[in-house]
């Protein structure tokens, strides 16, 4: 099955549009990348804390500029990543390298994670399982980080996701184990 855009069925092309509109509506809002002190990821609930990132109240994290991508959707218990694969981002066999799809999902995943927790605590990934499900090409076009959170404990985090395109077509999926542990409130 080709990945190509142009093949795209009507419904796909729909989805493509709201996808790259929304993209639009997001980019406007965030504000530069920057460092965040840990104190300030401290001050408010996950959730909170990213929404204020959406706004544009925050820096943006570096890495999604670094790779181009962004937050589309956050919701308690759910984080949606979109991004664009690039010839940039090419392996020497001649598709996305895995660590592009690995970095939004673990993005996606860790994020998921982050939007369960209350003010004070943060997290850290644990443990990162990618499948790698079919190639990622520059043809591809948009893609969604999804994920959604299985369970959070007092100290442990757990979300599954999946990096899909608009036409529903999964380039592949992944599990998360994360750590969450109380955050300094303040900076040194």
């Amino acid at each position: 099955m080709s990945t190509d855009r142009s093949t795209q069925d009507p419904e796909a092309e729909a989805t493509l549009e709201l996808w790259l509109a929304r993209e639009r509506e997001v980019r406007l809002l965030l504000a530069p990348p920057g460092k965040i002190p840990a104190a300030e990821v401290a001050r408010t609930s996950g959730l909170d804390f990213l929404e204020r990132i959406g706004r544009g109240e925050l820096p943006s994290p570096p890495i999604m500029q670094t790779l181009d991508f962004v937050p589309v959707e956050a919701e308690r218990g759910r984080m949606v990543y979109q991004g664009t694969p690039k010839s940039d981002y090419y392996n020497p066999i001649g598709s996305v390298h895995g660590g592009y799809i690995a970095t939004l999902l673990d993005s996606a995943l860790g994020c998921a994670v982050q939007t369960m927790l209350e003010r004070g605590f943060g997290y850290t990934t644990l443990e990162l399982k990618v499948n790698y499900v079919r190639p990622l090409t520059d043809r591809t076009g948009p893609v969604r980080a999804e994920a959604n959170v299985v369970n959070v404990s007092r100290q442990i985090g757990v979300a599954q996701g999946r990096l899909v395109d608009a036409a529903g077509r999964m380039y592949a999926w992944a599990s998360t184990t994360c750590l969450i542990f109380p955050m300094p409130t303040t900076t040194p």
